[in-house]
């Protein structure tokens, strides 16, 4: 289903050197145009009656065990006067509501500033409905006021990253050439043409993998991802000490690149389901594609960021104490509502489904932390024996 063209867009196309667009630039305006993208002109994206579920969206108990993973963070950091926790992307608020409800009289509490760098003001407006009761300990920050303002915490996201703009580039004629977004009598068309910027397959030597990519069949396509290395340095402007928690949905990189993703990842979401009609409904369908773990490490490791440790969601969640919540569940006490908690042990299980959330992935990285700190950093990543 191919709508028409948002007027917007198309004023964008005819401004642009031989009326095209990277799919950068185009992801860029159907996600996060102020009047027309997706995430500023919808409500409602999150959750099971939104476009797609998320682990907050699910229940409170994905921001409470976090909670529990940021009290051992300041802890190890020396539980320092002004803890910060900054998420990136918050969605509609609802992890920040959860996570500062679920810190609500512990020691944490009396030193935690929740911070949120948010780029939709639609969503803005949300998260300040949402968080009205906390208004004194949250603010919105940008990206310049977290680069002037040194904090010592955790820089934090939840399927932020994979709705970064990538470039998609294919394996044409021995080389690398890019596919750009064009128009033609009113439809939105793929064209090849040269790379953008000659940078853009740095990646492959950054990992290792320049000897493999040669070997890639003829018309491979793919996304390489120079928007997330910008975030990475953003990320570092401002963490003065501390960490960054990211949890999304990705691979490593040579999993990223085999031989056999021969189409890449990119894809579009729509009520529930995905499709590869990226441009089937430009700013009402969410654009989205898998992270590069493997990037992420490597352009953080050059920045200072050293890799303290990466797992699987359903893992980390174990190990903050999902278990002990599921163990609780079928043990209940007497005069529970049996069909309550049949339905709070089928969310629990949702956030581990190793076929959906529970098989995200989780990478910690550390700046500026001595080396008994990265060593005491990880009790979210060490799944005691018992389970």
């Amino acid at each position: 289903m191919t709508q028409a063209i948002p007027d917007r867009l198309l004023e964008w196309l005819e401004s642009q050197p031989q009326r095209r667009l990277t799919m950068a630039q185009f992801m860029s305006w159907a996600l996060y145009d102020p009047e027309s993208g997706y995430y500023s002109s919808r409500t409602g994206q999150f959750g099971d009656r939104g476009d797609f579920v998320t682990s907050p969206s699910l229940s409170a108990d994905f921001a409470e065990l976090l909670a529990v993973q940021a009290a051992e963070f300041w802890q190890v950091l020396g539980r320092p006067d002004r803890f910060v926790w900054v998420e990136m992307g918050a969605g509609a608020g609802q992890f920040a509501g959860d996570f500062l409800a679920a810190i609500a009289g512990t020691e944490l509490e009396a030193t935690l500033h929740y911070r949120i760098i948010e780029r939709s003001p639609q969503l803005r407006r949300q998260q300040q409905e949402r968080l009205e009761p906390w208004r004194d300990r949250v603010d919105w920050w940008t990206w310049e006021d977290w680069a002037t303002q040194p904090t010592v915490g955790v820089a934090f996201s939840n399927e932020l990253v994979d709705a970064l703009p990538v470039h998609r580039i294919q394996w044409q004629g021995g080389e690398w050439q890019e596919i750009y977004v064009t128009e033609n009598a009113g439809v939105l068309q793929e064209v090849l043409g040269p790379l953008s910027s000659p940078d853009l397959v740095d990646v492959f030597a950054d990992l290792g993998l320049a000897a493999a990519i040669a070997r890639l069949p003829e018309g491979y396509r793919t996304e390489v991802h120079p928007a997330a290395k910008q975030w990475l340095a953003q990320v570092v402007q401002g963490l003065q000490r501390g960490y960054l928690l990211t949890i999304d949905y990705g691979y490593s990189g040579d999993r990223y690149y085999a031989a056999g993703r021969t189409d890449g990842t990119l894809q579009a979401y729509w009520q529930q389901r995905f499709h590869n009609d990226l441009y089937a409904r430009p700013g009402q369908q969410d654009l989205t594609a898998h992270v590069n773990f493997s990037a992420l490490e490597v352009w953080g490791e050059a920045l200072g960021l050293k890799r303290l440790a990466f797992t699987e969601q359903a893992l980390f969640l174990m190990a903050l104490g999902l278990g002990d919540r599921l163990m609780a569940l079928s043990q209940p006490q007497s005069g529970s509502d049996l069909s309550q908690l049949l339905r709070r042990r089928e969310v629990l299980h949702r956030l581990l489904d190793p076929t959906a959330l529970g098989n995200f992935g989780v990478l910690l990285q550390g700046l500026n932390l001595s080396p008994e700190e990265r060593a005491q950093s990880l009790r979210g990543f060490t799944v005691p024996a018992s389970l």
